[in-house]
């Protein structure tokens, strides 16, 4: 395993790659834009969670973590993925609009991310593999740990903690108003949620996002996107039946390629130009790749592509 991290001199590939397919298939533009059943179906899986949480609020513990496991964090985890979507502005036209929205779907999941993901994810796309600015990398430490497969199993288990945290130690910013809203609004909910429904009903919540984001097969998408699995390569797409419950998150590559195309179409933009896409490498599921990275000596923290970029001083 290496004792370092994969760096790179050269420019993130989509830039060029997107050049490259508008020049050749320029009908590509015709699937910009949002894509107007997100909202339904978000609004669908928000009253759907909300129910469960409604009939489990006098449940045993031990079915609460089952129904979080099985279906709660599937469902929040959906949100978050269309957290991701209203990032880029895919569900409508008005940025404040999907900026309102990602506040409401935001609610099932327990504690307040939307909007501080998508100042975070906007970076990740503007400065992908920048060691400051793109936080979706692991840190030295975090890459320290994963050596070994007990520390790695560890770390999956609570990945969820490790999103929240690293951009506090790698690239700390003051809430802003939006973010205080955020924080406020999911306050406020959650405690008509404890008074009403009682502590079962609250805690369902967050226990379905923190274990979705752990030893799940849909956690497997956060290992499949960037770490690399081939030599060269920096993302990686995934076409298998679990991208039915994600947005299309799977089709990463696609979305890297051209991020105000809606999960709904990535599909047709495969289809469009498959001679730029079927000579990468593509995970086959999600779960096998947390097992090979948890299995593999190959991988771990350390398999991600870096740039060190350059500033001006303040």
């Amino acid at each position: 395993m290496s004792n370092d991290f994969i760096w790179s001199s050269v420019d993130e590939p989509h830039a060029a790659r997107r050049r490259e397919m508008l020049r050749t298939h320029p009908e590509i533009k015709e699937l910009y834009g949002p894509c107007s059943r997100t909202k339904y179906v978000c609004t669908l899986l928000v009253g759907l969670q909300l129910s469960l949480a409604f009939l489990l609020r006098d449940a045993p513990w031990w079915l609460i973590v089952l129904v979080a496991y099985a279906v709660g964090g599937v469902i929040n985890q959906a949100l978050l993925l269309a957290i991701h979507e209203l990032s880029h502005n895919l569900a409508f036209r008005k940025p404040w609009h999907n900026r309102v929205f990602g506040v409401f779907i935001n609610l099932p999941v327990g504690v307040p991310v939307a909007e501080t993901f998508r100042y975070y994810h906007l970076r990740h796309h503007t400065h992908q593999g920048d060691e400051r600015l793109d936080t979706d990398l692991p840190t030295e430490f975090e890459a320290r740990l994963l050596r070994h497969r007990a520390s790695k199993l560890l770390w999956l288990s609570c990945q969820g903690f490790a999103y929240a945290l690293r951009p506090l130690f790698v690239h700390p910013k003051k809430p802003g108003a939006s973010e205080l809203t955020n924080l406020l609004v999911q306050v406020a909910f959650n405690v008509a949620v404890f008074h009403f429904w009682g502590g079962k009903a609250l805690a369902y919540l967050p226990i379905s996002s923190l274990i979705v984001m752990g030893l799940h097969p849909i956690a497997g998408h956060y290992i499949s996107e960037h770490y690399v699995f081939r030599e060269g390569q920096e993302t990686y797409s995934y076409y298998g039946p679990l991208n039915v419950l994600a947005f299309n998150v799977g089709y990463h590559n696609e979305h890297h390629d051209f991020p105000y195309v809606p999960g709904s179409r990535l599909p047709k933009l495969r289809a469009m130009a498959p001679e730029f896409y079927d000579g990468l490498l593509s995970h086959q599921s999600w779960t096998a790749t947390l097992w090979n990275f948890v299995m593999s000596p190959s991988l771990g923290g350390y398999s991600r592509i870096k740039r060190r970029v350059e500033r001006r001083p303040d």
